[in-house]
């Protein structure tokens, strides 16, 4: 690692105890740091983090924030997760204390070089693709950020001849300072996280920090497909490379090779990568059939358009399971796309009626309280040859802690169901 001396001795207060707080809180406190961590949940899987805390040292409160664990700090890191409107953060505000992202901690401290990716869809299938080339081509590669494995949790295992696929979210970028990566891959950008930014605007400016730190011997990689992204080529000092769907290649595959090009990696190794590429856990994951009805796992689907994208790749009719937290997206987009193929739409969670009235009089429309309820309703409703997907065009957070554990426990009911089914 490098600038490994910069956090010791320094005070330094966590906001937030998911992966990436209890990752940086335990990595700052290795280095030295006075850590202090602050969550308002006091839940079974914020009592399971502070049971991973690497010492009794590091102080802890959770359930409140406490002006305690802000005053007199020297710096505080933000996790993702946690709003612009946070207590805490008007604290750290009104005391003039810097605020930054788990990224910017990871940045700081890393030796290797760093490819960052972001866009409204997609980052996580590029992210780890990204990862797979670079293995591929022989060199040490790690993916990590909001796809799951936090950065401060593999940096000090990062040298100076390593790689980084980093998957950032505009939540990650919005508290950046110095952060710097000699690949930006910013794939799309559509109506998102409008439940967090203010507009349109506030989101595309947060993605654009992405290169904000770049210079004339960095890259910044684009959709020139993407109207918005390519007159971003103007606003960078970065070198630009740009990526286009193809007969041979889909976005995702696209902006890969793209990257594989500036790190001198052989078309070929990306095409042999992909390939083999099995697609990834809760995105147009196969679970089950039972009795000729097919149950597809996209959790990971919290924009319309990548629910659009799932409903075009499927042959059959469709029972679509949506719904979740709002993110301020349009859903009658799913329109054109589902009026030919999905035969009822099953709804969940809090933005069901928002989603109820965006859809109705257009298609078949029913709710369930859990989802749970919503596999059953679906396998009941559906006949032989249909296809039951979960695909929430939301996010998990009103019913569950992450896509991860919402389509956890879709493909748990599934399973059930199997079982019940062959007794």
């Amino acid at each position: 690692m490098r600038n490994i001396d910069y956090f010791r001795n320094k005070k330094i207060t966590i906001i937030g105890l998911a992966r990436s707080g209890l990752a940086c809180a335990n990595l700052l406190f290795d280095l030295g740091a006075q850590v202090s961590v602050t969550d308002s949940k006091d839940c079974e899987a914020t009592r399971r983090s502070a049971a991973m805390l690497r010492s009794g040292a590091i102080k802890l409160e959770l359930g409140r924030h406490s002006k305690d664990f802000i005053q007199s700090r020297d710096l505080i890191v933000v996790s993702p997760g946690v709003t612009n409107d946070a207590l805490p953060l008007a604290w750290a505000k009104e005391l003039m204390i810097p605020v930054v992202s788990e990224i910017e901690v990871g940045w700081l401290l890393c030796s290797g070089t760093i490819i960052a990716v972001t866009g409204s869809g997609g980052k996580t299938t590029v992210t780890t693709l990204i990862g797979k080339i670079i293995g591929a081509s022989g060199r040490r590669g790690f993916v990590c950020g909001n796809i799951g494995n936090p950065f401060t949790s593999e940096v000090a295992n990062i040298g100076q001849q390593d790689f980084v696929s980093l998957e950032i979210s505009s939540f990650q970028l919005e508290r950046i300072k110095g952060f710097h990566p000699k690949v930006a891959v910013m794939l799309n950008f559509s109506r998102n996280h409008l439940d967090r930014h203010a507009d349109m605007q506030e989101y595309l400016n947060a993605k654009k920090r992405i290169f904000m730190n770049q210079d004339k011997d960095d890259f910044l990689v684009l959709n020139s497909q993407d109207p918005v992204l390519k007159e971003l080529a103007n606003e960078t000092k970065s070198k630009v490379v740009f990526f286009q769907q193809d007969k041979d290649l889909n976005p995702n595959q696209a902006a890969v090779a793209a990257v594989g090009l500036i790190l001198g990696i052989d078309k070929e190794v990306c095409l042999e990568v992909f390939a083999e590429f099995k697609g990834l856990e809760h995105r147009m994951e196969f679970v089950a059939e039972v009795n000729r009805v097919k149950f597809f796992n996209d959790s990971k689907a919290t924009l319309v358009e990548s629910t659009v994208w799932a409903i075009k790749n499927i042959k059959q009719p469709v029972i679509l399971i949506a719904g979740g937290k709002d993110k301020g997206v349009d859903y009658a987009g799913i329109i054109p796309e589902a009026k030919e193929k999905v035969k009822e739409v099953i709804l969940i969670g809090e933005a069901r009626n928002k989603i109820r009235a965006s859809l109705e009089n257009k298609l078949l429309i029913d709710e369930a309280g859990s989802l749970e309820e919503a596999v059953h309703k679906a396998y009941n409703f559906a006949s032989p040859g249909d296809c039951v997907l979960l695909s929430p065009m939301c996010s998990s957070f009103d019913m569950f802690s992450s896509y991860e554990e919402r389509g956890k426990v879709f493909k748990q009911v599934v399973r059930d169901l199997v079982k019940s089914e062959n007794k």
